[in-house]
Parts: C-alpha cells; structure tokens; sequence
C-alpha cells in the first residue's frame, strides 16, 4: 500500500464524514482539525522519502544492487519504528489516534480507540489501494520483460509513470 500526495484530500474528507458528522470525534474548529490530519499524511509522506533517500545512499556506499533496496528500506523503518507497505496503514492510524488524543482542536472522543483505528484503517486501505491496482496494470504491458532484470526494472518506472499520469496520481 502506498500513500499518493494527490489522495491526501480525499483522505482529510472521508475522515471527516466517518468520524466528525456521526459524531464519533467532536472538535472545536473543523479546519485546524483538518490541518492537524494533514500534517500526519505530510509527516508519514516526508519520512517515506526520507527513509527511501537514505537507503539508497546505502546501496550506493556498500555497492550493493538496486534488487537489495527493499530490504534496506524495511531494515531502516524498522530501526524508526515507522511502517511502510502494508505497515503504513497501521502506523498512520496510530499518529491519528495519539494525535486526536492531545489535539486542543478535538473536544471530545466518544468512541474507544479500536473503533478509531479501525474506521481509520479502512479509509486508508480504501485510498491506498491503488498501489496494488496500478502494478497489476503495469505488469501488463510488462510480459515481455524477464521480471528481476535491469532492463525491466527500468521500464517497470517509465510504465508507472505513465500510468499514475493516466490516473491522475504522480
């Protein structure tokens, strides 16, 4: 799972139909709410990058191939207790359930905590789908490529690139 910059507003609404207008979350002033929940999505984006950047000047120092980057990647989100893949969702519903917590924007929490984490996880999983979706579609046009090769590591970003352009995501 992936989180896209261009889904964050979809995001910040959806929290605020699944939690706000039911009534589970009461806040003061609903913009600074939203500002508050962008700022987790942006922070989670940020550290992404991060974590990404720094494994590959890893890679390059130890000379190892672009296949071991994953690993690293995992091994340095492990070492900042931060979530990536399919870890993310998890990580990024609980900064939201701590940041509801002690946010002078929310009143009151009329829900326990699994209930938050859960209505949170499944929008994320419903926005973070596409990352899924889109290298389905990208291994598609693919099929003519040994898969682990350099040469289809390197049409596998120009195809995704195009595609994410196609569905509006880069």
């Amino acid at each position: 799972m992936r989180l896209y910059a261009s889904k964050i507003p979809a995001i910040l609404d959806s929290i605020l139909q699944a939690l706000v207008e039911p009534g589970d979350i009461e806040t003061s002033n609903r913009e600074e709410f939203q500002n508050d929940v962008e700022s987790i999505l942006k922070e989670y984006l940020r550290l992404n990058r991060d974590i990404s950047e720094r494994s590959k000047d890893i890679l390059e120092q130890r000379g190892l191939p672009y296949s071991e980057l994953f690993r690293i990647r995992r091994q340095q989100a492990e070492q900042l207790d931060f979530g990536i893949g399919d870890d993310s969702i998890v990580w990024i519903a609980n900064q939201m359930v701590e940041l509801f917590m002690r946010s002078q924007f929310v009143d009151e929490i009329y829900v326990d905590d699994a209930t938050l984490r859960r209505k949170i996880k499944d929008i994320l999983r419903r926005h973070m789908q596409h990352d899924e979706d889109l290298d389905r579609e990208v291994r598609r046009h693919l099929k003519h490529l040994q898969d682990g090769t350099d040469s289809f590591e390197i049409e596998y970003q120009k195809q995704l690139d195009l595609v994410k352009r196609k569905h509006g995501l880069s």
